[in-house]
Order: structure tokens, then C-alpha cells, then sequence
């Protein structure tokens, strides 16, 4: 098919056909017998051409140029007309040029097919956009790229324009959409008038986005706002030039705003809940020669209607506290940013100041209003932090770790609270929870609560995740080194309810010798698991954890591990669990990294887990988890039956002995003592009741001794009052250790032989009057299994466990 061009000289249109950028010439145009890859159509002139191709579209690209001279002549206002006609179908460009003076301005309006502005590089859905150029003597500043279908109804412009339309080959468009008018100059780079109706969000950029804004130079958008809705201004993404001169800045005009115009720093949060229109303007600054720097701007307006609760405002008191901030944001912040696009919750701390995110701080008072119409969208992320640089100022200070009720009491809910525990290296920190306790997070017993903590400890170099807890558990106590942050996380509403009885209480304590201690009283006839730190990336190196159980006297419990091996090789040093009940003479099981670890075993007496870790080769860490459970003592029926005939036995042999001794008195003849006048009879007692000393007086000789006084020892009247003297159990009433079972090094240890234990001495006996008596004892053999036993069950559990070992040879 051919096509003709024919243009007016009068239009001052020049038309280009030429082929895409990039594309191999596999198409052509023909004119007569002329093949040429371009061609130019000058005014005055009528060509016929055709292509060498069936598909030119794919190939070739329409330019049409108007020149529009409105220095020298008078300017054709009106409808702008898409001229010439009948053009091939291809992708096509309209440029108007319109020279203009600088004392004048120009118009383009824009029909109901209003504008919305695009960033560059973004391409509009139907392939149709505008671009439009401001031209000042030589200069050219791109206003912006626009498509169909948005709020922008007018473009005031000073001087010249470039106007430029881009249609694609296939859409039959047969009007430019806008038209030009004469005004008078606005004394302004531009001005860009925007009409919103109902509720509705636009983005718009500064010129030249994203380079610099011209310099020293200002321009004003004009939003019209229905009456009847709320306006508000979000500052996405800027950048600031180096003045010499000057100040960058925005300036609103609010009509009925008693401080018109209102100054704000491109930093500042903007004006929002704004009824009614107002214009906004961009004002640069003369910038420095060596250094400009860029200023642009990309911001956000959203309408949205007032709110039913627009005028309820909500206490916030953080007056009473220290070192806290309250963060008000949209759920999935920061990570999340919501699109531009999306329903917009604001959070207000007065009537015109308002944000996406709001930050509270300690020390004041705020009263906050929401324009928001689902506050479910909304959470509260809080931090607080608690530090201790002198022990002697905090150590008995107990601190409650709570949410305060001025965030409970807001009608959003939580989604994090963050305390952030500082200390020296000689303080420690201690994490009680009395009432409720805590539950450990495990695969096995997963937290179903509301919310949980997450404790962390860190140094400068390394952090330990300790775990995940929520309350009700066994954990009364957990002791820990280093700064520590605990970060409570809620799951569902029902936590409003639950806050209430909080317990977590926070303390400074003394340096500690392991990382971490935890204090465990298991519920009876629970299941309790517990598993190392840093779970499942395992315990770092060097690194030791304890863990202390609770056994009351009426209960067992039963300790036993997950698996049969702690799974790791040591690189260097040793890893070692230690397990050793709280009582006298208890026995230390000690396990190494090579070894099998202790089956299940019963637990009479509190008693404490440690595992200390070594340096583990690669690809293996130490993860280890046990369990404990709590039952009521059980006696046992045989031990019951085994008293109950030793009871019996002894019976029988004592009715035996009396009968024997009886039979023997009546056999043999009575003996008699012999009364020595000379003696005194009297009993020894105080000094001065003896007319003479022992060695002066025979009270102590006897004519006669009966065979039942010999053999007293062995008979024990009812009333006890002929017993003989013998050794007496006395309870053990010194210290008892409260550390736990200390780890034993992690070079390797010598074997040390069993000392032998010497006999103690008995405890003298005294009187008062200095005599010495000679008394019946028992045989030595049972004088010896006592006293060792005594030794044995009085040792000093104060002294560290590993003297202990290496003191009695224990045999790794």
C-alpha cells in the first residue's frame, strides 16, 4: 500500500520517517524507484511512498514536529490537532515547540483525561504519555513524564514549552487531549495544578527528576481538595544541595492556617489532616560553585475522608519513664514498605502533624489521634533500656520487666517489646520469673501462650541466643553474663489479657562463673525439656551452661538425655557433662565427648546439670537436650517387710538374753559388797563437794563388781538410765556448697590414687573438777565405720568439685 504526505507550508510541520534504533534495515521505503532507509517531509511538500515490507510497524517510527513562534506573531490558542492526517501505522511522536517570552507564560490544559505523573524509566499501560519541557533562553528543564488517566489538569509554564506525545502504532488516536493558552507570567519555573476528587493518592516529582532541581529556583503545585475531605503530605525520597546562599525549603499556604505561608525543612515531617485545597512550594537556593550538590524530591498526597474517631484522642503518659521509646507503625515495618497505592493509617500527635510511623519518647506526655479506618493494620514496637555501672547502686534494685499500661492501654497491639539490659564485666544479670515461670520453647513442648521472650546475650565479639520462653513452665531463675536483651513478641490479642499478671523481674547480680545458669523446680508429674543454648547452631566454644533442679523432700526425679552421645569431636580441649546431686558424699558423673551419656537415672536431692563445651571441629556443634520429671517418693514394700522382721529378730534376742541372765542369778550364789567405813560414798560432783582430791580419796574402789554392771553394754534398762556411753551421730551443720559442679579443665588430667583417711580423734571429755573417770566404750571397728562414715558425709561441699575429684582420685 502507498501512503501521501502532504504538507501545508503555512503549518510549519515537518514529518520524519526512520527506522528504529538498532534494528537492521530488513525494511525499506520506496519512492518511484528510490530505496531509502529515512524519510524527511519538509513543509510545503507532497510525497507518495511505500515499504518493502508488509510489517513497517515493526520497523519504522513516525516524527512529527510543529514549530509555534508566539514571539514574533500572534500564537494559535486552542484545541491542539494531531496534523497531518492519514499517517502510516506506525509508533509516532508529536512535538510542539512553542517559543515563547520570558514576561509571559503558557498554559496547557489538559481535558478530563487528566495526567498522572510517572518516574523515569516508567512506562504508562496504554503506551500513550506526555512529556513536557520548559524552555528559558537556552535553557531546557524536563517539568515531567506523564500518562492518562490521573489528577494533573493544568501546567502553567514560564517562556517556551516543548510538548511531546507518544502514541503507539496501533491506537487510532485523533486528538492531542490538551490545549494552549496565553497567561500572564506566573513568576515561577511552574506551576502544577492537581485536582483529587474522593479518596485518592498522586505522586509527584520535582523537575529534572531525578537530577538536581534548577538552582535558585521556585515552583508550586496547586491541590484542589473536595470540602469534605482531609489532604496529607508524605515525603518520600529527597536529597539537599550545598547552599551558599539561602535555604532549601517547602511552603504551604493552608487557607484559614493563621501563619500562612508555613515554612518546613524537606526533613521535617509534613502537614497532614489538611480540609480543604492549599498549594505547596519548592524553593532552592544558590548553590555552591565546587560542590552543588542536587536537590530533587519525590513526594506522596493521599485524600482520604475524616475519620468517625477523627477528634478521640488517647493518653500516652511516658512522663514517669527513662530510657524508652514507643514506636506507633504499620504492621511489617520497616522491613516492609507499603505501596504508594495502598490505603494509607496515619498516627497524629496533634491535628496537623501526622506519619506512617510515630515515635514517642520518655519523659513527656502525648495525646495521639489515629486516621486510620483499620487499626488492625497498626502495631507498637517499644524499647526500653535498664544499666548498671556500679554494683554497689543496683544490687538489691529489683526491676519489672512489664509493659507499662500506657501502651496496653491503646487500641493497637503490640508487636514487640525490647529490654535492653546493660552491665560491666564484673555484673552480672538474673531474670526471675516467681509466680509464673517460664517454659523453654522446645520442638517437643512448643510455648501456646499469647507471647514469649526471647533472651539474648551478646558481647562486642560474639551473642548467645540463651532461647525462647513463655510463662508457665519449671525456670524460676536464669542467671546470665555479659548485656543481655530480652524481646517480648505477641501472637494474638488475647496478650492484652494475659499482661496483666506479668511477673518477669529483672536484677543486677555478682560476676558468675558460668555463661549461663538456669534454676528449674519441675512441676510434678510433668515432663520437663530443656536443651542448650543456642539452639540448633550449637553451644560456642569454651562456653559453659548449668543447670540447677530443684527436688523437694517429698518428691524423685528422674533425669535423663535425647540421645545416647553429645555428637560433636573436639578440635581442641575436652567437653564435658557434669551431673551431681546437692547432698553429703554424693558421687560427680562425669562424661566426656567420647562417651555415652548416663541413662536414666532417679534424683533424690537437688542436684545440677552442667555442660561445658570445648572447640569443636567443623561441621559438628554441641546441642544438647534432656529432661526431668517429678514424682511423690514411693516406699518400697520390701523395705517396709525387711524393718518390720529385723524389728522381730531383735525382739526374740532379747527375750532370749533376759531369760539367760535370769536363769544365771538364780544359780549362782548373791554377792556382797564389803562396806568400807573409811570411804566416802558420796557421788563425784562439783568441786568443793569432795572433802579431797581424787587422789586423796578411794570412791573409785570397789570390793566387789557385779557380772550385770561388767557387761552393762548389753543390757539397757526401760528408763536408759544405765546406757553406757557411745558415739553419737551428730547432724552436719556446716556450709553447704550452692555453686554448681565445676567443669573439669580442658587439658588432659593426671590420675590421682585414693588417699586413705585418717581416724578422727574423739572429742574430749571434761568435768569440772579436773579428775579424769575411765568409761566403757564400744568395740573400735564399729568406732571406725562410724567415724568414716561421719568423715565421708561431713565433707565440705564448699570447696570446688574439681579439688574434690582430684582430693579423692576420681579416674576420668
Amino acid at each position: 500500500a502507498s501512503f501521501t504526505i502532504s504538507l501545508h507550508k503555512a503549518d510549519n510541520t515537518t514529518v520524519t520517517i526512520k527506522l528504529k534504533p538498532g534494528l537492521p534495515p530488513s525494511c525499506r521505503i520506496r519512492i518511484k524507484h528510490v530505496i531509502m532507509s529515512e524519510l524527511k517531509i519538509k513543509p510545503g511538500e507532497n510525497v507518495t511512498f511505500t515499504f518493502t515490507c508488509s510489517t513497517p510497524e515493526k520497523y519504522f517510527i513516525t516524527e512529527i514536529q510543529k514549530n509555534i513562534d508566539c514571539v514574533s506573531g500572534p500564537c494559535p490558542f486552542g484545541d491542539v490537532h494531531l496534523y497531518p492526517p492519514r499517517l502510516p501505522r506506525l509508533n509516532r511522536t508529536y512535538t510542539w515547540d512553542v517559543k515563547a517570552s520570558t514576561k509571559a507564560g503558557l498554559e496547557l490544559k489538559f481535558s478530563t483525561s487528566w495526567l498522572r505523573q510517572i518516574e523515569p524509566g516508567e512506562t504508562c499501560p496504554d503506551s500513550v504519555s506526555y512529556n513536557i519541557n520548559s524552555c528559558i533562553d537556552k535553557a531546557t528543564v524536563n517539568i515531567g513524564t506523564f500518562c492518562r488517566n490521573g489528577s494533573v489538569s493544568r501546567v502553567k509554564l514560564l517562556g517556551g514549552v516543548v510538548m511531546s506525545l507518544h502514541l503507539p502504532w496501533h491506537l487510532p488516536l485523533t486528538t492531542s487531549g490538551f490545549n494552549i493558552a496565553n497567561r500572564a507570567s506566573i513568576k515561577r519555573l511552574c506551576i502544577i495544578e492537581s485536582i483529587l476528587k474522593g479518596e485518592s493518592s498522586i505522586t509527584l516529582m520535582s523537575p529534572n527528576y531525578p537530577l538536581g532541581f534548577p538552582e535558585d529556583e521556585l515552583m508550586t503545585w496547586q491541590f484542589v481538595i473536595p470540602p469534605n475531605m482531609r489532604a496529607s503530605v508524605f515525603f518520600h525520597n529527597y536529597s539537599l544541595s550545598n547552599c551558599e546562599r539561602k535555604e532549601e525549603r517547602v511552603e504551604y499556604y493552608i487557607p484559614g492556617s493563621p501563619s500562612n505561608p508555613e515554612v518546613f525543612k524537606l526533613s521535617d515531617s509534613q502537614p497532614a489532616n489538611i480540609a480543604g485545597s492549599f498549594n505547596m512550594s519548592l524553593q532552592g537556593c544558590d548553590q555552591d560553585a565546587q560542590n552543588p550538590g542536587i536537590l530533587r524530591l519525590l513526594f506522596q498526597v493521599v485524600v482520604q475522608p475524616p475519620q468517625v474517631d477523627e477528634n478521640v484522642t488517647h493518653l500516652v503518659d511516658l512522663s514517669k519513664e527513662k530510657n524508652m521509646t514507643v514506636t506507633i507503625h504499620l504492621e511489617g515495618w520497616p522491613s516492609h514498605i507499603p505501596l504508594m497505592s495502598e490505603p494509607v493509617c496515619l498516627i497524629c500527635k496533634d491535628p496537623r502533624t501526622c506519619d506512617r510511623v510515630l515515635t514517642l519518647t520518655s519523659g513527656a506526655v502525648y495525646r495521639i489521634s489515629f486516621l486510620c479506618k483499620d487499626l488492625s493494620r497498626l502495631r507498637i514496637t517499644a524499647e526500653k533500656g535498664i544499666g548498671c555501672m556500679d554494683i554497689r547502686w543496683c544490687q538489691r534494685k529489683i526491676y519489672s520487666l512489664s509493659v507499662p499500661k500506657a501502651i496496653t492501654g491503646l487500641p493497637i497491639r503490640l508487636h514487640k517489646f525490647i529490654w535492653k539490659l546493660l552491665a560491666t564485666d564484673m555484673i552480672n544479670i538474673e531474670i526471675t520469673s516467681p509466680s509464673l515461670k517460664l517454659h523453654q520453647h522446645v520442638q517437643e513442648q512448643r510455648c501456646n501462650t499469647s507471647y514469649s521472650y526471647s533472651i539474648v546475650s551478646a558481647t562486642p565479639e560474639t551473642e548467645l541466643n540463651v532461647g525462647v520462653f513463655c510463662p508457665g513452665g519449671s525456670i524460676e531463675k536464669i542467671q546470665m553474663r555479659n548485656n543481655i536483651t530480652i524481646s517480648l513478641k505477641t501472637f494474638s490479642k488475647g496478650f492484652i489479657n494475659e499482661s496483666i499478671s506479668q511477673d518477669l523481674k529483672m536484677s543486677f547480680v555478682p560476676h558468675i562463673k558460668d555463661e549461663c545458669i538456669f534454676t528449674v523446680s519441675p512441676n510434678p508429674k510433668a515432663k520437663v525439656y530443656l536443651q542448650t543454648p543456642n539452639w540448633p547452631y550449637g553451644l560456642p566454644p569454651y562456653v559453659s551452661i548449668s543447670w540447677f533442679i530443684i527436688v523437694p523432700s517429698k518428691q524423685t526425679a528422674r533425669l535423663g538425655f535425647s540421645r545416647d552421645r553429645m555428637g560433636i569431636t573436639c578440635e581442641t580441649g575436652r567437653a564435658y557433662v557434669n551431673i551431681k546431686e546437692e547432698m553429703l558424699g554424693a558421687e560427680e558423673i562425669v562424661r566426656r565427648e567420647d562417651e555415652l551419656l548416663p541413662q536414666p537415672r532417679n534424683m533424690l536431692h537437688n542436684f545440677w546439670v552442667n555442660v561445658s563445651n570445648c572447640r569443636p571441629v567443623d561441621k559438628t556443634q554441641l546441642t544438647l537436650q534432656f529432661w526431668v520429671t517429678s514424682a511423690d517418693k514411693q516406699i518400697d514394700l520390701g523395705i517396709i517387710l525387711a524393718v518390720v522382721a529385723g524389728a522381730g529378730v531383735l525382739t526374740v534376742i532379747g527375750l532370749a538374753v533376759c531369760c539367760v541372765k535370769k536363769k544365771k542369778k538364780k544359780t549362782q550364789n548373791p554377792m556382797v559388797g564389803v562396806y568400807n567405813t573409811n570411804v566416802n560414798t558420796q557421788m563425784p560432783g562439783r568441786k568443793g563437794l569432795f572433802g579431797k582430791g581424787r587422789q586423796n580419796n578411794e570412791s573409785h574402789v570397789y570390793a566387789v563388781i557385779d557380772d550385770a554392771v561388767v557387761y552393762g553394754h548389753l543390757l539397757k534398762e526401760a528408763n536408759g538410765s544405765l546406757s553406757p556411753e557411745v558415739d553419737v551421730y551428730r547432724p552436719f551443720d556446716g556450709p553447704i556448697g550452692s555453686l554448681p559442679p565445676s567443669p573439669p579443665p580442658f587439658s588432659f588430667r593426671k590420675d590421682i590414687k585414693h588417699s586413705s583417711n585418717t581416724e578422727e580423734e574423739p572429742l574430749p571429755l571434761t568435768d569440772t573438777d579436773q579428775d579424769t573417770y575411765t568409761f566403757a566404750h564400744q568395740k573400735s571397728g564399729q568406732l571406725e565405720d562410724n567415724g568414716d562414715a561421719n568423715k565421708k558425709d561431713k565433707g565440705d561441699t564448699s570447696v570446688p568439685l574439681l579439688e574434690n575429684k582430684e582430693r579423692d582420685g576420681l579416674v576420668e
